[in-house]
């Protein structure tokens, strides 16, 4: 029997989601990248190198995830791999659509990559292609193939929104197949292109989603395979606390923006900013001053700019909190 547990929050751990570029080949629908407020540029090594260096101190207990658009697309990242592997990070992630450009699995070995993570959005093409684009399914499989054949660790991303959640019942015999070593399933924020979706509803109620998610996951636990999902909804038992308080989570971007909230992303409440002195505090009102507040919808974040996620009772009171979008359920 599979063992589900809710992951809380490591005081002790320090996680970097590095976009070292927002370019990217495919255009997928849900895309939370907003170049306007994220950058357009592809970062030099040097500064992938220094941005990596900033956290000195912290290596032991530091896990980085690189990141684009399509991190395979900078030439350097087989050097920023190593480079992060040789700091002493923990932990070392390429999250990847499957492509692979410039011939990245030859430049990195299983021992540089604690995992490459390839993202797929539906069991059939016609599901992920319709989200991602065309011929970004067999891409995806063939990538994530060569990866095992070489050796490498690997997980699966799959992000859920109203056009594919009925389909993930079908990722079942495909990973029963395919064998990732980890399956993530996020859920679709309103962010970055998912904003000019809206008019087409792709969020998940949650009702769908607490039909669907737990029951799938532990199906696909009971591969063998460790399932992850964002927690969301919380029960008015449970106590609502915010990662930004208790965790150290760093999201940066190519135009040296740094936020501890992803939520947040759509907007300059960036909490640090690395200058020329390295990483440092931004001036108030910024995303760390939302942290602070107490309400009872839950995060507060997700009451100011996704507020469609809360549902009330007659009363006027919420009948789930909003959990943290970083707070997870894990199945293995």
């Amino acid at each position: 029997m599979a063992k589900k547990e809710t992951v809380a929050f490591s005081k002790n751990a320090t996680n970097i989601f590095f976009h070292i570029l927002t370019a990217c080949n495919l255009k997928c629908r849900h895309c939370y990248i907003n170049p306007e407020q994220h950058g357009r540029e592809m970062l030099g090594i040097g500064t992938i190198e220094k941005w990596l260096a900033a956290f000195t101190g912290k290596f032991r207990t530091a896990n980085v995830i690189f990141l684009g658009g399509e991190p395979t697309l900078h030439p350097d990242l087989p050097q920023a791999v190593k480079s992060a592997r040789r700091l002493g990070y923990q932990s070392v992630t390429v999250d990847t659509n499957g492509y692979l450009f410039h011939d990245f699995l030859s430049k990195v070995t299983p021992s540089d990559l604690d995992y490459l993570s390839f993202s797929l959005d539906g069991a059939i093409p016609e599901v992920n292609d319709a989200l991602r684009g065309q011929g970004s399914y067999e891409a995806c499989l063939s990538g994530l193939q060569k990866a095992k054949s070489s050796g490498f660790s690997t997980s699966m991303i799959y992000t859920v929104s109203r056009a594919n959640l009925d389909g993930l019942e079908s990722m079942v015999p495909l990973l029963s197949d395919l064998k990732p070593d980890r399956f993530f399933i996020q859920v679709i924020g309103i962010r970055g292109k998912s904003v000019e979706s809206m008019g087409q509803n792709l969020q998940v109620s949650p009702d769908d989603w607490l039909r669907v998610i737990p029951r799938v996951a532990r199906k696909i636990a009971d591969l063998g395979i460790t399932v992850t999902y964002p927690k969301v909804f919380l029960e008015r038992s449970e106590t609502f606390e915010c990662a930004g308080n208790v965790a150290d989570n760093y999201f940066i971007f190519p135009n040296g923006r740094v936020y501890q909230c992803p939520l947040c992303e759509d907007f300059p409440l960036h909490s640090y900013q690395f200058a020329e002195d390295g990483l440092v505090g931004t001036p108030r009102i910024n995303e760390a001053d939302l942290f602070q507040l107490n309400i009872a919808e839950g995060c507060v974040i997700n009451k100011l700019f996704q507020p469609g996620n809360i549902v009330y009772d007659d009363d006027g009171n919420p009948v789930y909190q909003i959990a943290c979008c970083l707070l997870k359920e894990e199945i293995s």
